[in-house]
């Protein structure tokens, strides 16, 4: 028997992962989903990649407070996934925050009273760079709530400086896992994940230009296998890691690396920044694309190499065995 791991949302595009990784290395893995009807298709698709033995599944809403301590029951360690992520700015930006920032609070507490001895944390790097000008930062930045940084954006960076909060009392570890534009291929069919999405529409020709946006990225991989590492390794407590590519990769060169390995519909134009502002006042995609437009920040990585032993995945790799997955 291994030790005892709660995963919000293992269901998702990075939860899957993260639970092949913990399975594989001998955890004992309770996966959190919204109904237990969903628990089926989770076992079928990692069944196909790993034994799935010690996994179960419980029902658990972000929302609510109904079935958290029984969850937790036995469980020395959480990572807590679950939030929702879209690139739409959405019409309410409560409808990202409350679940974002309520489940982050209701996890950690839950966790707390539970005995749990340390919580690894998914944020991601708009809880850093938000708001900030194209530069260079490392896991001290903060996104600056105050300005129009998007639903999104927000809701990752209140949620974080929450889980901060509530362990100051020292009574659990708390880790954090910063990762960037994630990609790479999915475990089980392709599903609905925002990254997943786009790459499709650019193979399949349907986004007609290219924007002027350049993101830190990373593979899906990585990110599961960083979160595993930031269970495990002692010096990671209290300590959060970017998880993306140093320098920020532009939207133009993935369309030349699909292009060059033969996606001919992937587009070549790339569109006026004005252009996009103007569909933002109709389109809520384009409005969450409009703060990073021409912007470029890259990333201070070393303490993710030098603590949890970060080995990159090649970002072409990443992006053609996703781009091949759909196929």
């Amino acid at each position: 028997m291994g030790e005892r791991v709660l995963v919000t949302g293992i269901s998702g595009y990075v939860g899957l992962h993260i639970a092949k990784e913990l399975l594989e290395g001998g955890y004992d893995v309770v996966g959190s989903v919204r109904s237990l009807e969903k628990s089926a298709s989770v076992r079928s698709a990692l069944s196909a990649v790993v034994p799935t033995d010690q996994l179960e599944f419980v029902a658990l809403d972000l929302l609510s407070e109904n079935g958290w301590d029984e969850a937790l029951h036995g469980c020395s360690l959480v990572i807590h996934v679950a939030s929702p992520f879209v690139l739409a700015e959405p019409k309410d930006e409560n409808e990202l925050i409350a679940p974002a920032l309520e489940g982050t609070i209701r996890v950690i507490k839950a966790a707390k009273r539970a005995g749990v001895k340390r919580l690894v944390l998914t944020s991601s790097v708009v809880a850093m760079t938000s708001g900030k000008p194209s530069g260079t930062y490392d896991e001290t930045a903060w996104s600056e709530t105050n300005l129009p940084i998007g639903a999104y954006a927000k809701s990752k960076t209140l949620a974080e400086r929450a889980a901060w909060d509530l362990v100051r009392d020292g009574e659990m570890e708390l880790v954090a896992i910063n990762p960037g534009f994630i990609l790479g291929p999915p475990i089980g069919a392709p599903g609905e994940g925002q990254s997943i999405a786009m790459i499709a529409q650019l193979i399949g020709g349907k986004m007609p230009m290219i924007p002027d946006v350049a993101m830190g990225m990373v593979d899906v991989r990585d990110v599961a296998r960083l979160h595993v590492a930031a269970l495990k390794a002692p010096e990671a407590s209290g300590k959060r890691f970017i998880a993306a590519s140093e320098q920020p990769i532009a939207m133009s060169t993935l369309c030349s690396v699909l292009r060059n390995a033969g996606y001919d519909k992937v587009p070549h134009r790339k569109a006026p920044n004005f252009a996009i502002k103007l569909m933002s006042l109709f389109d809520r995609e384009a409005k969450g694309m409009v703060p990073q437009l021409g912007k470029r920040v890259a990333y201070d990585t070393r303490a993710t190499y030098d603590v949890l032993e970060w080995k990159q995945t090649p970002f072409e790799t990443t992006l053609l065995e996703m781009a091949t997955s759909f196929a």
